[in-house]
């Protein structure tokens, strides 16, 4: 199975193509700019893994929790590929993205956390075989040991220091993760694989629904919110 796979939700930007095995992928930490450079990135990848458009068996892309724009980026190439090439599409979460490549210790649960500003950060917490132990959250800094377990912890992403700090004050067993802070399309790529894997393609054939945890800031002339808007087939 071939699989483009790529990321534009949060502070990078990142494109991956595996088979068997993987084939060619592109990292790179990036704040803005997602939309003039993932189309080149895809081009980039796809060639130096010697593979076109139609040798693509299915796709993935990272759906939030992310930027609003950032999101808008990826979702809309994703499905404007699917829908041009007929090819199942996997949603990923962020939050799953980050947590895949942890690797724990006996006893310890992972806890994926990004920076959200204000004050909040998006958490989820994960078994080590990524299953969900609670739903995806966007929680006051200030609280987050009220919606984490007892169990030993190790966290990632751009808020786990954040919450190192917190929890530090109320004696909790926390360490940092030896994992990337943000998404990397590789990791999307292998939760993908195996969903398609277990799964079927059928499952996937309807485009995911962006992850939305936060209204976005932005407004539209006329003061519409974007968030409201439909999405774009």
């Amino acid at each position: 199975m071939n699989l483009l796979a790529f990321d534009t939700a949060q502070g990078a930007l990142s494109v991956a193509v595996v088979g068997a095995r993987p084939l060619a992928s592109r990292h790179e930490l990036r704040q803005r700019g997602h939309a003039e450079n993932l189309m080149p990135m895809i081009a980039e990848v796809m060639l130096e893994a010697g593979l076109g458009y139609d040798d693509l068996d299915a796709l993935a892309v990272t759906v939030g929790p992310g930027t609003f724009t950032g999101l808008r980026v990826g979702l809309s190439a994703a499905r404007g590929i699917a829908l041009s090439r007929s090819l199942p599409l996997v949603g990923v979460t962020t939050l799953e993205a980050i947590a895949e490549p942890v690797m724990t210790d006996p006893g310890e649960v992972i806890v994926s956390a990004f920076d959200a500003r204000r004050g909040e950060i998006y958490l989820q917490v994960f078994a080590p075989d990524l299953t969900p132990l609670m739903e995806p959250m966007l929680v006051a800094l200030e609280s987050v040991q009220d919606h984490l377990p007892k169990e030993r912890m190790v966290g990632v992403g751009s808020a786990a220091a954040l919450v190192d700090d917190v929890l530090r004050d109320h004696h909790r067993a926390f360490r940092l993760a030896d994992a990337a802070a943000q998404p990397d399309a590789l990791a999307v790529a292998r939760i993908a694989h195996d969903r398609l894997k277990l799964h079927g393609a059928a499952k996937f054939r309807e485009a995911p629904a962006p992850l939305y945890l936060r209204k976005p800031d932005a407004k539209l002339p006329g003061g519409i919110d974007p968030d409201a808007l439909p999405d774009a087939p």
